[in-house]
C-alpha cells in the first residue's frame, strides 16, 4: 500500500499545522476586538468604559482591520485609524448627522456618534498609541 502523495494536505491536521499568515492574525484580532466592542455597547452603560475605552478600542479595531486588509506599516495604519476617528469627531462638532438628515437614524448615531467631546480625541490617540506599543513589543518595525 502506498503512502499519501507528497505535498497533498492530510485533512484537518495539515490545516492546523500550517503557519498562520501574519495578516490573518490582524483579522482574527479585529474579530475579537469587534466582539468586545459589541459587548461594551450592549452590556456596559457607565461614564468611563463605554465612552472612553470603547473609543480607544474603536481606533484599535480600525487599525487591525487596515492591517488585515492592506499591506500597511503600523505607523501608517495607526495614523489612518486616528485620522478617521478625528474626522468623525469633527463631523460631530459640525453636526453632520443633522446636515445629512440622519440625526434620528439610530444606526448612524451608533456608528458616528452624536455629540462632540474633545476628551474623545484623547481616547482615540490612546487607542492608536496602544496599537503601536503592542506592535513594538511584538518586535514589529514601526
Amino acid at each position: 500500500m502506498e503512502g499519501p502523495a507528497v505535498g497533498v494536505p492530510q485533512g484537518d491536521r495539515a490545516l492546523r499545522d500550517r503557519p498562520l499568515n501574519p495578516r490573518r492574525i490582524y483579522g482574527r484580532a479585529a474579530a475579537v476586538v469587534l466582539a468586545i466592542e459589541i459587548g461594551i455597547a450592549v452590556f456596559v452603560d457607565d461614564a468611563l468604559i463605554r465612552p472612553y475605552f470603547g473609543d480607544a478600542l474603536a481606533v484599535v479595531l480600525v487599525y487591525l482591520g487596515a492591517r488585515w486588509l492592506l499591506p500597511l506599516r503600523p505607523v501608517t495604519a495607526a495614523a489612518g485609524a486616528l485620522a478617521l476617528a478625528v474626522a468623525i469627531e469633527l463631523a460631530q462638532y459640525f453636526h453632520m448627522l443633522a446636515v445629512l438628515g440622519l440625526e434620528h437614524n439610530r444606526l448612524a448615531r451608533t456608528i458616528l456618534g452624536g455629540v462632540f467631546d474633545p476628551v474623545d480625541l484623547v481616547a482615540y490617540a490612546s487607542g492608536a498609541a496602544a496599537a503601536l506599543i503592542v506592535e513594538r513589543v511584538r518586535g514589529e518595525r514601526l
